[in-house]
């Protein structure tokens, strides 16, 4: 457990009082990263490369590189999921809503790959590769079959970046290919904006690029009720962390803090640790009939 800056470390609270509460087996290794010690992150890297499984806060940013980029990117975290759904008991903009959000965590803009050529310029470099955006985008659609999800929109802007938005569309839609059954369409990302908000249950399942889909959720977010309610579920080949879907470091000295979407994300863990729970049964049962 990181319970980070800001409000994490009293969300982080409500999670164990519940999980308390519930008698859930659960020992936490807890993990508070100071903003002055770089080694700290390292360490909270180990914790996490050990545990395989884990749930934060926001971490603090640490010299000139985000510590939250760096740990998805050394954990391999390629897949980002939000659920976002309306609550039938919470007003809100949108009743009935639900949408799933899949966006690249290791690539595009957020790669932290920027630079001052010289004294008021600066370069900044968006990655895109085939091998990266197939493997995302087939966890993807696995997850929208297990689901029974109808429908993926791509979300892109290769209308004016074709060769990077363009690598990612056209490898998704060539991964779309071996999943006949489920509907596919794209949007450029203006579109797809305009259309979250005039015609927000046309979507179902919306796949895209990392920065783009960071704005679509806090779009959503808007949608269903504000930013304490969804969960985000980072997940690699051997480690998943989960956090709140949207971060607001200034709510921690509020008298209240809204600790919903901190809780979604415990439960999102234990449904995480169940499965894997479930596989190994499933692998070491195997070995004996």
């Amino acid at each position: 457990m990181l319970p980070g800056i800001g409000s994490g470390p009293k969300m982080m609270a409500y999670v164990t009082d519940v999980f308390k509460a519930a008698y859930v087996p659960i020992d936490f290794e807890i993990i508070d990263i100071n903003i002055e010690e770089e080694d700290q992150i390292k360490f909270a890297l180990s914790s996490m490369i050990r545990n395989g499984v884990g749930i934060k806060g926001h971490i603090p940013q640490l010299a000139d590189t985000s510590a939250n980029v760096t740990l998805r990117s050394h954990l391999d975290l390629y897949v980002y999921l939000v659920h976002c759904k309306s609550y039938p008991n919470i007003r809100c903009r949108v009743p009935g809503l639900d949408i799933v959000v899949f966006r690249q965590n290791t690539e595009g803009e957020y790669a932290m790959l920027e630079h001052e050529s010289k004294p008021g310029i600066v370069e900044s470099l968006k990655i895109i590769t085939r091998e990266n955006t197939e493997r995302f985008a087939r966890w993807a659609f696995e997850f929208a079959m297990n689901e029974c999800r109808k429908k993926v929109t791509v979300v892109h802007k290769a209308n004016i970046m074709k060769l990077s938005d363009g690598l990612f569309l056209k490898t998704v839609l060539d991964v779309a290919k071996d999943y006949p059954e489920i509907e596919v369409n794209d949007l450029i990302v203006d579109n797809c904006c305009m259309q979250l908000v005039s015609k927000p249950h046309s979507f179902d399942v919306i796949l895209t690029p990392n920065l783009y889909g960071n704005i679509i959720t806090s779009i959503i977010c808007g949608l269903i009720g504000g930013p304490g309610l969804m969960s985000g579920r980072n997940y690699g080949d051997s480690s998943a962390v989960f956090e709140v879907a949207s971060r607001h470091i200034s709510f921690a000295d509020e008298k209240y803090v809204n600790p919903v979407a901190m809780i979604n994300a415990g439960i999102d863990m234990l449904t995480y640790l169940k499965k894997m729970l479930t596989h190994l049964l499933s692998v070491t049962q195997s070995t004996i009939l």
